[in-house]
């Protein structure tokens, strides 16, 4: 199980065609509102109905954790001590830990990017605490993945896709959207 975590102010694009691609892969996917409610309105003010609020969802034996970008959202997802649990508790067994624009502040803070190489939207590179910053659309290091902002969206699913062992289908689904036409 894969989750995507929203919050208040998220960046629609980063986050619903990350599901989208993702489902499209044949990856289970779950959308999870970091508060009791399960409508959460993005940065855009498009309000979405997560598949599950923090209270429903189950930790254990997650794929991969992915934190889109946008604000505050970004802001939100750091504060959370919901959020950051999963994130160490996922990180610490080796599994993926993905955030994208404004989200891999949230990996710093939690001391996740120590020496990796990491990439996020221009004038957040400060806080990419203990990571090398690049400039590269997405960034994969070990079991963590970054890319640069809404633009890089579907770049950052294809890659999360491949990590999780469905590069074939990722091929098809690139092709079947015309992605690379």
């Amino acid at each position: 199980m894969v989750v995507v975590f929203l919050a208040e102010g998220f960046e629609e694009i980063e986050a619903l065609a990350t599901v989208d691609i993702l489902r499209r892969c044949g990856i289970e996917v779950e959308t999870v509102s970091i508060t009791d409610e399960r409508t959460v309105t993005g940065a855009h003010k498009i309000p979405v109905l997560a598949d599950k609020n923090m209270n429903d969802m189950v930790a254990n034996g997650l794929e991969a954790v992915i934190l889109p970008g946008g604000l505050p959202g970004s802001d939100y997802l750091q504060e959370s001590g919901f959020v950051n649990d999963t994130l160490h508790s996922c990180f610490s067994r080796g599994a993926l830990v993905a955030a994208i624009c404004a989200a891999p502040k949230v990996l710093g803070a939690a001391g996740l990017l120590n020496g990796k190489r990491a990439t996020c939207y221009p004038g957040f590179e400060g806080e990419l605490k203990g990571a090398t910053h690049t400039t590269n659309r997405v960034e994969i290091d070990g079991n963590v993945i970054t890319s640069r902002g809404a633009g890089t969206a579907h770049d950052f699913a294809f890659a999360i896709a491949a990590y999780l062992g469905k590069e074939k289908e990722a091929k098809k689904v690139r092709e079947a959207m015309l992605y690379d036409i």
